[in-house]
């Protein structure tokens, strides 16, 4: 039997360094997806706080047990009846800070946690500089959580610049893939919309990413426009780059019509690598 239809919302937010006032944005913008017909909502990468000096994250995190952004959805979820999946926080994990993906179901449990794999450590050309690796201890595991509806894999921003990592999760069954995130103004430009439709075509499967956009009080400018695109690559929802809510109506089965109509999972072979030797210099012969 075919898993039901259902509404996707993305939640785009613009959070700031108020952790309280974050988690009220998150809370009304879920509570408004949920009033519009969504089942699923998903927060962007950083819901609960988005600051670039490291003190002041490190004094206004906790445990995930203390999280008070974690509990305020959790109560949402449960009050609404939806599944809810908070892009990250930033919560303190013993001596370490990790970038934490949650899934909450219906009745407000968490169901799955995610800890970003790939740390965005990079100089961009318009001399911004990033190095999450300072502060964020990397996981080291990809998920799949289960929904009503099927697998979903769950992955965090600049994930979304590494493909092995989707097709592992399509070999192992998603059929919906998310990259929530806080992407740069300059890097979302360039390159959000191109590689959500390359994952999406590459791998059959939905991709659903709500992000952050506009200035933060942080100084941060972040892209925006969340996002969600179809197995066949075509784009169902975008957002602008103000805070609100997207939604798209997701139909599991496409999944399994289009992994037919092109069949790249199945059809994908082992291979190796090999260097091919230099050859002579044209026009001269080998020196004797």
């Amino acid at each position: 039997m075919a898993a039901p239809r259902f509404i996707a919302a993305c939640i785009q937010m613009r959070s700031g360094r108020d952790v309280l006032k974050n988690r009220d944005a998150a809370v009304a913008l879920v509570r408004e997806a949920a009033d519009k017909g969504a089942h699923f909502a998903q927060t962007p990468e950083m819901t609960s706080l988005i600051s670039r000096d490291r003190a002041d994250l490190f004094e206004k995190i906790g445990p995930q047990a203390r999280d008070p952004v974690l509990a305020a959805l959790r109560e949402a979820a449960r009050e609404k009846g939806i599944m809810v999946q908070i892009g990250s926080l930033a919560v303190k994990d013993g001596d370490k800070v990790a970038n934490r993906s949650f899934l909450i179901d219906a009745k407000g449990e968490i169901v799955a946690s995610y800890d970003k794999i790939h740390l965005y450590d990079v100089d961009l050309p318009n001399g911004e500089s990033w190095r999450e690796s300072a502060t964020y201890a990397g996981g080291d595991t990809a998920v799949l959580a289960e929904t009503p509806w099927g697998l979903l894999g769950m992955t965090i921003c600049y994930d979304l610049r590494f493909p092995a990592l989707y097709r592992a999760l399509a070999e192992n069954g998603a059929s919906f893939l998310s990259a929530p995130a806080a992407f740069t103004r300059q890097t979302g430009e360039a390159h959000w919309e191109v590689l959500h439709r390359a994952r999406a075509i590459e791998t059959g499967s939905f991709m659903i990413s709500a992000a952050q956009g506009g200035l933060h009080e942080s100084g941060r400018e972040t892209f925006g426009h969340s996002i969600i695109v179809d197995p066949w690559g075509r784009v169902l929802a975008e957002a602008g780059t103000e805070p609100g809510v997207i939604l798209a109506e997701i139909d599991p089965a496409l999944v399994t019509e289009v992994r037919g109509r092109i069949p790249t999972l199945k059809n994908a072979r082992g291979f190796k690598v090999t260097v091919a030797p230099n050859p002579q210099p044209l026009g001269r012969a080998a020196s004797a």
